[in-house]
Parts: structure tokens; C-alpha cells; sequence
């Protein structure tokens, strides 16, 4: 019983701070325009340090949320490419 109240301790722990980091990451670009935006792209993807995923996770969020469908499907499709062209 106490393990499984301490991994529910720590799981909830985890989601709050994966929450906070989201908002974090939200509030530091809430005033960039479009060319700031594209710079922290750029940045993020040349230095390929592993802290910058979650940062770049939460602009892909951003992107796939204001997209159609057929946006989403090119997306995809240009994930798909990249995948197996990195492989």
C-alpha cells in the first residue's frame, strides 16, 4: 500500500511539473513574433541539445492545434520522410 501511494505521490509530482513546464515554455515566447519564433526553431534544432525537445514538443503542440487536416497530413508526411531519411 505505501509503494503504491508513493509512485502515486511521484506521478503526480511529475504531471505538475511537466504542467509547469509547458506554461513556462508558453510565457518565455507569449511576446515573439514570427521571426523570433523561427529563430528559437532554428536555435533549438542547430544546437540538438536534449533540453531543448520538451521546448520544441510544446511549439509542435502549438503548430498541430491551429492546423486542418490536410496541414496535418502534410505534416505527417514530412515526418514520415524525415524518419526514415534519418535512419
Amino acid at each position: 500500500m505505501v509503494k503504491l501511494y508513493v509512485l502515486k505521490n511521484y506521478l503526480e509530482r511529475k504531471v505538475i511539473v511537466n504542467l509547469d513546464l509547458r506554461k513556462a515554455i508558453l510565457t518565455n515566447i507569449e511576446s515573439n513574433d514570427q521571426s523570433e519564433l523561427e529563430a528559437t526553431i532554428i536555435d533549438a534544432i542547430q544546437n540538438g541539445e536534449e533540453k531543448m525537445l520538451p521546448g520544441l514538443g510544446v511549439l509542435f503542440e502549438l503548430i498541430w492545434k491551429q492546423s486542418d487536416e490536410q496541414d496535418r497530413q502534410t505534416m505527417i508526411s514530412a515526418l514520415e520522410q524525415g524518419v526514415k531519411q534519418s535512419s
